[in-house]
């Protein structure tokens, strides 16, 4: 088990501030933000590289926050992996455990251990010049596993990897954290990277936890706008309350629009509604019992992302809808049959009060997850 309270850092104009979060024993946890956003600087701060200036570092209840790096029991892979030039694979995974003057036969059997476990063995011999992104990788990580360490960082383990050696690589490092059962940090700021290895995570921006929780809930329930942006929501809208509706749910305008939001609300309000929940269908099939609000709607454009269709629909306003492509080939021969859209109530979040604490730059999440 890893935790922090309040940490604070900074570096030039950079601030980690009151950086609290708990990472159980055996879990693995991404830490998700912007480049930037100061994930890095939070994970130097664990592993003793950067010195706190206020707050606690805790590793299995014990407070490590004044402790030299190399007796924290954590085992860190850097974003470039750090591996030394001028040594094979076999003399990288070995430095650990020489300068914390092991014998030589432990030395030689955790080698051995570490390097069949990731499947290395037959690169020992050779020098880390000519070694392919994954091999170095690979060799980062048994130089972190060979000192037996309770806690593992990853500051972004295969951001230069291509796509798809990067999709083999995150399974393998999920299977082999259940494998070990070690407490894993891994930083990412790619959504797909993030859902493919952890179950929890936190936000960061700034220096700042926006939410931390289950995956789940920061894609679905995000916190704030920042939090809603970055998981990639692009119906993002602020509404008027116009009072309260005979169900318990509240009637919002944006615009020319009507919205029933859940709950009890006043003033402005701001929600989302992912583009999967929303049901694009032909205007002649709306019955008048229909669940959700229901809005005339034209396809501005398509876009085929494989999995899913995306749609970007105006109207009096701007939404964008994720549809099966089964759904959508029903769709196009419509022709100048009118369209619709239904936000049913249960997809509509409502985000907590205040400005995002900054923006998210476009990115190819929005492929995956916009």
């Amino acid at each position: 088990m890893i935790r922090s309270e309040n940490l604070g850092f900074s570096i030039g104009e950079f601030r980690l501030e009151n950086a609290s979060f708990e990472v159980a024993e055996g879990e693995y946890f991404v830490l998700l933000g912007p480049p930037g956003a100061g994930k890095s600087v939070l994970l130097e701060c664990l592993c003793g590289l950067n010195r706190v200036q206020s707050g606690r570092v805790f590793i299995g209840g014990q407070d490590v926050t004044d402790v030299e790096p190399r007796r924290r029991s954590i085992g860190y892979v850097p974003q470039d992996y750090a591996l030394f030039p001028h040594l094979s694979v076999e003399q990288n995974i070995q430095s650990g455990l020489r300068v914390r003057r092991k014998s030589r036969e432990h030395i030689r059997k955790r080698t051995a251990a570490v390097a069949d476990l990731l499947g290395i063995g037959h690169l020992l011999k050779r020098g880390i010049v000519g070694l392919s992104g994954g091999e170095k990788q690979r060799t980062a990580l048994a130089r972190a596993l060979a000192i037996e360490p309770c806690v593992l960082l990853l500051d972004e383990p295969v951001s230069a990897l291509d796509e798809s050696t990067r999709e083999r690589i995150c399974g393998e490092l999920r299977q082999l954290q259940r494998e070990l059962r070690i407490t894993t940090i891994h930083i990412s700021h790619n959504l797909e990277e993030a859902f493919s290895v952890a179950d929890r995570g936190g936000i960061l921006c700034n220096g700042r936890f926006q939410q931390i929780g289950p995956l789940e809930d920061l894609l679905r329930r995000p916190a704030n706008e920042f939090a809603a942006r970055f998981m990639r929501c692009q119906n993002i809208l602020t509404g008027q309350s116009l009072g309260l509706s005979p169900n318990g749910t509240t009637k919002v305008a944006v615009g020319e629009a009507e919205f029933l939001i859940p709950g009890r609300h006043e003033g402005q309000v701001q929600f989302t509604v992912r583009p999967e929940n929303l049901r694009v269908m032909r205007a002649d099939r709306v019955h008048e019992n229909q669940d959700g609000v229901v809005l005339a709607v034209d396809v501005d454009r398509s876009i085929d992302l494989g999995a899913y269709v995306r749609l970007h629909l105006n109207g009096t306003v701007m939404l964008v809808a994720h549809l099966s492509h089964p759904v959508y080939t029903e769709l196009r021969p419509c022709g100048q049959t009118s369209l619709v859209v239904v936000v049913p109530l249960e997809a509509v979040h409502v985000l907590s009060a205040g400005p995002p604490e900054a923006s998210v730059p476009p990115s190819d999440q929005e492929r995956d997850y916009g």
